[in-house]
Formats: C-alpha cells, sequence, structure tokens
C-alpha cells in the first residue's frame, strides 16, 4: 500500500503530533542526521564518509595507512600523532592538517612511519581484545 505525503501529513495531523515535522521535507537535515546516527553507530562508516587522500588497509595484525604526501615535503615540519582510533598528520604541504579515522582500536606505541620520496606509510598494530570479565550481582527489589 503505497501513501502519498498529504495522506501522511493527515495521518499525522490526526495522532496530534507536536508541530516541526515538516523538517522532515529537508533532504539536507535528514542527510545529516543519518550522518550523525551512523557516526555514533558504526565507527568505521564514519571514516567512509570523510573524505581523505588515505588509503587504510587491514590485516589480521595490523592496519596499514599510505597517505600520499607528495616529493617536496619537508619531513622536518611533518608531525604525527598516532591514537587508539586515529592518526593525525600536522604540518603538511598547504598548511593543513588530515585527521585519518582507523578501521579498528591499534596499539599507538607500535607505529612505524616510513617516507618513499612520495608516500608516507603507516603501520600500526591492531590492539588485541579484553580477556577481562567481571561476575555482577543481581539486586532484587
Amino acid at each position: 500500500m503505497a501513501l502519498n505525503w498529504e495522506e501522511l501529513e493527515q495521518w499525522m495531523e490526526r495522532q496530534q503530533l507536536p508541530k516541526g515535522f515538516d523538517m522532515f521535507r529537508q533532504s539536507e537535515w535528514i542527510e545529516n542526521y543519518v550522518r550523525g546516527m551512523m557516526n555514533k553507530a558504526i565507527p568505521a562508516a564514519s571514516s567512509a564518509l570523510q573524505a581523505t587522500n588515505a588509503n587504510v588497509v587491514e590485516t589480521k595484525r595490523f592496519v596499514i595507512v599510505t597517505y600520499p604526501i607528495g616529493e617536496t615535503v619537508n619531513l622536518a615540519e611533518v608531525r604525527l600523532l598516532a591514537k587508539e582510533d586515529r592518526v593525525k598528520l600536522s604540518g603538511l604541504p598547504g598548511g593543513g592538517d588530515e585527521t585519518i579515522r582507523l578501521p579498528k582500536l591499534v596499539l599507538p606505541r607500535t607505529c612505524q612511519a616510513e617516507y618513499d620520496g612520495a608516500v608516507l606509510k603507516i603501520k600500526l598494530r591492531k590492539r588485541p581484545p579484553s580477556k577481562k570479565s567481571h561476575i555482577a550481582t543481581i539486586q532484587g527489589l
């Protein structure tokens, strides 16, 4: 059963729903809402939605990021900050910063970076899953 928009509006008016539902007509609002929900629900999907020059590859034990920074870059000015869920590059040509979200949590201290003359290759070991557990008590009323 296909309903058109007017029938849906009439049904909503009969339900005495609060005013302000006309925001659903704005496709930009819906797009931002869906993007926000996906960012909260699936961090890996949020990195796919963000435009970046980086190529992120995941192997069994490592996350490997390749980022083209060019041949004319001054490596003394480039800074690399590795966190559990992202890598941040600053001092890039053009004065920009780049934050690259990682698909899995990593161990930041294992970060190894190599520059081959045009591409920066960053290799990070994945964080092992936690084996900790806790037996919780159940309170009765």
